[in-house]
């Protein structure tokens, strides 16, 4: 009864959000001046507990994609894309013997080591609260002339995320719509027939995942990045304003469909979620074994890296299939 009139409260305090907010504006978070994380706050102990106390099953999804050269990137925007290189090699070693232990010690231990760069908006990953604003603020008000650094943002940096558990849905609309054209905007009707097709109801405080397909082309970088479907603002706000979700995800580049639905915004879906409503959501995901087992609901598990101050972080889910019945 007492986690009832939370989450009645909660959607109660979304539902005042929409009607108090005609107009792009930078939200204040109803968990005081100094919240970095948004609705995240919405888990609890209780929360984390009850969802891994109805794991039903040993198996395993792993919900994220691989990380290689020539993987889909932003490189359009001037981002870099993603780089590896060895920085040791097993033969290197011998030759350089950067150790100084010589050519027999190196010859009987063989040593690799590797490096990486690359743009964090890349692969599975979250997007923090940071990474779009309106007017010059962030979610909470925040400004970049008070808290980011040379070094990076001083509030809602990636490194204030926090590990997720929480109930997973997947809303499988590629497979309830059938492919999906290039472009499309997916629709808060298009959630709710495919809600009704796979017999599930949302709850406050749930991660939704949203199947476009688009992952089926990941190893594709020009097929990935060529106009694939996406979230509409219509979806968005069915979402948080009358479902009370705590957490978004897609398996598309950039979750919201392209070209954007609004003339004076360019990403329209990106600043209500993120500077509106302080609602976090991951990107590129891998959902294609959820959809073909048709697991429709699990316990989500995920951890991002703490990257001091970035906008988004690598993440890697995974779901666990939950016994619904109890």
């Amino acid at each position: 009864m007492k986690r009832t009139k939370i989450f009645i409260a909660i959607l109660l305090f979304f539902q005042f959000l929409a009607i108090g907010q005609q107009h792009e504006t930078v939200g204040k978070s109803p968990w005081g001046p100094q919240d970095q994380i948004g609705t995240l706050n919405m888990m609890t102990e209780a929360s984390k507990l009850e969802v891994l106390s109805k794991i039903s099953s040993g198996k395993t999804y792993d919900l994220s994609v691989d990380y290689f050269v020539g993987m889909p990137s932003f490189h359009s925007l001037g981002d870099p894309g993603y780089q590896y290189w060895l920085t040791h090699t097993p033969h290197g070693t011998i030759v350089d013997n950067p150790n100084g232990l010589g050519e027999r010690m190196n010859k009987k231990v063989s040593y690799t080591g590797d490096a990486i760069s690359m743009y964090t908006h890349m692969g599975t990953h979250i997007d923090a609260l940071n990474h779009f604003g309106l007017d010059g603020k962030i979610w909470n008000g925040y400004t970049p002339e008070e808290y980011l650094g040379d070094k990076g943002w001083k509030k809602t940096g990636a490194e204030t995320i926090p590990p997720i558990i929480a109930r997973g849905v997947l809303l499988d609309v590629a497979d309830a719509k059938g492919p999906l054209p290039k472009n499309y905007r997916i629709t808060s009707q298009d959630l709710q027939l495919t809600l009704e097709k796979q017999g599930v109801e949302l709850k406050p405080g749930d991660v939704v995942l949203i199947r476009t397909g688009q992952a089926e082309f990941y190893e594709d970088a020009p097929h990935y990045l060529d106009n694939y479907p996406g979230i509409g603002l219509d979806a968005v706000k069915w979402l948080v304003e009358e479902k009370g979700i705590m957490l978004l995800g897609a398996d598309n580049l950039s979750f919201e469909a392209f070209p954007p639905e609004r003339e004076d915004n360019w990403v329209p879906v990106h600043t209500y979620l993120l500077a509106e409503k302080g609602v976090m959501f991951i990107e590129q995901l891998y959902l294609e074994k959820l959809s073909k087992d048709a697991v429709y609901e699990f316990a989500f598990i995920a951890a991002s890296l703490k990257l001091r101050g970035a906008s988004a972080s690598p993440m890697r889910p995974i779901a666990i299939p939950m016994n619904m019945k109890e």
